[in-house]
């Protein structure tokens, strides 16, 4: 072991004791100094000198609490954002581009498939609420409605070609010129 190494262990309990009042989580606290010391050793020539050493690591240590927080309320943020998303009500042209044949599609499915769309993904019915209705366990609901939702995937793009592939926007398939529009495009390779 070096006396850098040395050093750095003679004191890992202080520097232990640092993160957990930084971060309330012994464990998480734990995991910030084994990755400072990771990158301690890996610029260990930096360190100067050796009574400069246990200076030098806390900034490393500092850094990487630093480090952490940043990417905790990234997340957090983004989390924000997406619940926001997720509750937000779509407007009135957003339900308009979302493909218009659907209501057309729905009565070709097979009548319990169409029912499970219907109430789960249309209505906003709870899952529970329709498996309990049905008579059926959660999970039997959740292969059913995996099932629906593949055979309605399966006639959308049967029927819209390029648009249910690709997230066309503007998804008028049920007019002869989309259809016409769509057959210019070329097809992609798989």
């Amino acid at each position: 072991m070096s006396a850098l190494e040395h050093k750095l262990v003679e004191h890992l309990a202080e520097f232990v004791a640092f993160a957990r009042q930084r971060v309330g989580d012994p464990e998480l606290a734990a995991d910030v100094v084994q990755d400072s010391l990771l990158k301690a050793l890996k610029t260990g020539e930096q360190a100067g000198t050796i009574q400069d050493a246990k200076a030098w690591f806390y900034r490393i240590l500092r850094r990487t609490l630093i480090d952490l927080y940043r990417r905790q309320d990234v997340r957090k943020r983004g989390a924000a954002a997406l619940e926001v998303e997720l509750a937000a009500t779509p407007t009135a042209e957003e339900e308009r581009v979302v493909c218009g044949c659907l209501d057309r599609l729905i009565p070709t499915l097979k009548p319990e498939y169409a029912a499970l769309i219907r109430q789960v993904d249309l209505q906003g019915k709870s899952p529970e609420v329709v498996a309990a209705g049905l008579g059926v366990s959660r999970n039997n609901l959740t292969v059913r409605l995996h099932r629906a939702r593949q055979q309605l995937k399966d006639r959308l793009e049967t029927s819209c070609r390029m648009c249910a592939k690709h997230g066309c926007l503007d998804c008028t398939c049920d007019t002869p010129q989309k259809a016409d529009a769509h057959e210019t495009h070329p097809r992609p390779q798989s």
